[in-house]
């Protein structure tokens, strides 16, 4: 074999092996283009978790991922690969918040906005972007949420001062303007309960870090749902987010343990799903 044939040889192999992996790429792309965003949204102890083990176990090619609660009541093992001796003492960042508002609100909505944010940006797994029908990656609460109910909240509550909420959105644009589509929703699927139904529920679940919420505070998260997501006069900063298709459940039906309501609405989200 020349030397000739050799060099073409080589040119060619590097040639096929640069358009495999741009195919590849293509492909990944295309998969994780395929595949639609969703966001589950609603009042504190509406039954969010619940409707996404629904969600789960109703449609193979749907991928729920739950809020990262675990990594607010442990910070150090959220964000650190050292193991704590038995005299260290973990930072429950949730108990914190609502312990002492003022003090930790800011800090807890950076560190709840920013372990959402790394959620959204995971790529979708295998399954949905090899999907041929409509695969949905579903997420409990997202970004938005963090700023357009619960950090709002804070401000108007007093928990965050001007400077505090001014800081607070500047970064949260920013961040969302840089990752653009890898961070948008295609859809939302609220969650609607009454305030009163809600308390109720959480009395039922015992969260050690919700034992002194009152009623009071899940009303005012109820008007930000309303107004963000029902009356649309929440004031949002993103184009995309302005015309995005929202789901109105009734939460406030008993749907853990009645299969009849469940069907009922899967059968609702599997229409909004397919129409996205």
């Amino acid at each position: 074999m020349g030397f000739h044939t050799v060099t073409v040889a080589l040119h060619l192999t590097r040639r096929f092996f640069s358009n495999s992996s741009q195919c590849r790429l293509i492909h990944r792309m295309d998969g994780i283009s395929r595949v639609k965003r969703v966001s589950i949204e609603g009042n504190i102890a509406v039954g969010k978790s619940t409707f996404a083990k629904l969600l789960q176990n109703a449609g193979q090619n749907w991928e729920v991922t739950p809020e990262p609660v675990s990594k607010w009541q442990n910070v150090e093992e959220a964000t650190s690969q050292i193991v704590l001796s038995p005299q260290q003492t973990t930072s429950n960042l949730l108990q914190m918040m609502y312990q002492d508002p003022k003090r930790w609100s800011y800090t807890f909505q950076t560190f709840s906005c920013m372990s959402r944010m790394r959620t959204q940006l995971q790529p979708p797994p295998a399954k949905l972007m090899q999907s041929r029908d409509t695969a949905v990656q579903v997420y409990e609460r997202s970004i938005y949420s963090d700023r357009y109910i619960f950090a709002l909240n804070s401000f108007e509550l007093g928990a965050l001062n001007s400077t505090e909420w001014a800081v607070y959105q500047d970064w949260h644009s920013f961040l969302v303007e840089q990752f653009g589509p890898k961070v948008q929703l295609e859809g939302i699927i609220y969650l609607r309960a009454s305030p009163q139904v809600c308390m109720e529920r959480l009395g039922k679940r015992g969260r050690e870090e919700e034992r002194g919420l009152q009623l009071d505070y899940l009303d005012t998260l109820h008007v930000q749902h309303e107004n963000w997501l029902i009356n649309k006069s929440t004031k949002v900063h993103f184009d995309h987010l302005k015309n995005l298709p929202v789901l109105v459940l009734d939460a406030g039906l008993e749907f853990e343990k009645d299969p009849e309501v469940q069907a009922r609405l899967i059968k609702e989200v599997k229409i909004f799903f397919h129409d996205l």
